[in-house]
């Protein structure tokens, strides 16, 4: 008993230590869980905000350093122009908006109440709750401090405004990103194994021989995956509208067609790995690998203003982060092409850098 234990024992370990595909997932997954969880940070930090200062004083400008001074914020921009300041909420370059009127001053050289408007990005409800909260605690810590040096009435008060999610409905915020994420999970699930399963049936090897352009038969491979990931994005977007009542301020047409570029991406990603993969469990469980960062870096669960600096740029490389920054400023913000152009590019140049790189890897093969 105990020689054939030994020899068995043996055996499997020079099985299971020969793929290395297994081995290295073994310990990559619980590392990489680790790592996401263990640098994850909830609490948002500077959160980019456009100022409209109509007042351009210096109690404007104390304002200004009383916002900087709770590292929940940068400011990004001052401006004069209200219509400008509410463009960059909507494009999602500024997540707070700051209006200070112009009789500002009078009111502070007075030791009157001196009202400012806050235009909170309510897409996203974790920020717009934290950036509330810290706009709160500002206004408190002004007045504490006037009450306390003179005796004096409220210094300050802010009227917050929570922009394109006044109701504060989790389904707005979290189902466009939902979509994202379960186009990736069919799409690189079913382009994985598209390579490796011709490997195991032995028709991989017919199809090398057979005078086939290496981007013909990527884009061969890739096409029906397309077109059922856009039925797929159709039936989602009917759900998300009608059964959980998710309004879509947006273009449809915009919307679709980012899904297109998106899939392409996802699909030439999936296909890279197929064509890596020795078998369809080896293929299945490196695209699952690739799920957990596009679920904790993309800004779909966490906020990306929370993020490690490493982690931060770890999440702007993977297509779901600039999807999901579509589809909530399309679905919510009414955002178009030119307000989302940075999502869109990066889609667009990922979709173009994998596509070559599976292209180039077929090529290998052929050779």
């Amino acid at each position: 008993m105990w020689s054939s234990f030994v020899a068995i024992l043996q055996k499997e370990f020079k099985h299971i230590f020969r793929d290395r595909g297994t081995i290295i997932l073994f310990f990559m997954l619980p590392i990489m869980q680790l790592s996401l969880f263990g640098f994850l940070d909830q609490n948002v930090r500077h959160l980019p905000v456009v100022v409209v200062d109509q007042d351009q004083t210096r109690y404007s400008r104390e304002l200004l350093d009383q916002l900087r001074a709770t590292q929940t914020f940068t400011i990004s921009k001052v401006t004069n122009s209200p219509a400008e300041g509410r463009a960059m909420i909507a494009q999602g370059t500024a997540r707070l908006g700051v209006v200070i009127p112009p009789d500002f001053h009078e009111h502070r050289a007075h030791h009157e109440n001196a009202p400012f408007l806050a235009l909170i990005d309510g897409s996203d409800s974790n920020v717009s709750a934290q950036a509330l909260a810290s706009i709160n605690g500002v206004v408190a810590a002004t007045n504490l401090a006037a009450a306390q040096a003179a005796g004096m009435t409220p210094q300050l008060s802010a009227q917050p405004i929570v922009l394109f999610n006044p109701e504060g409905r989790t389904a707005n915020y979290i189902i466009p990103g939902l979509v994202a994420i379960l186009l990736q999970i069919a799409a690189m699930v079913l382009a994985s194994i598209a390579i490796v399963r011709e490997r195991e049936q032995g028709t991989m090897e017919q199809l090398l021989v057979t005078p086939l352009h290496p981007i013909g038969l990527v884009l061969g491979k890739l096409a029906p995956y397309l077109v059922i990931g856009v039925v797929e994005m159709a039936l989602i977007l009917l759900l998300m509208r009608w059964g959980f009542g998710v309004p879509i301020e947006g273009s449809l047409v915009f919307l679709f067609v980012m899904a297109v570029i998106y899939l392409f991406a996802l699909l030439a990603l999936g296909l890279f790995i197929s064509m890596r993969a020795q078998t369809q469990m080896q293929a299945q469980q490196m695209a699952q690998m690739l799920l957990l960062p596009s679920i904790f870096l993309s800004g779909y669960i966490f906020p990306v203003a929370g993020l490690p600096t490493v982690l931060y740029w770890i999440g702007r490389a993977l297509p779901a982060t600039h999807m999901i920054d579509v589809m909530r400023g399309a679905v919510l913000r009414s955002a178009g092409p030119l307000d989302l152009l940075p999502s869109v590019l990066a889609l667009l140049a990922l979709s173009v850098v994998l596509v070559t790189l599976s292209v180039r890897r077929v090529r290998k093969l052929t050779l």
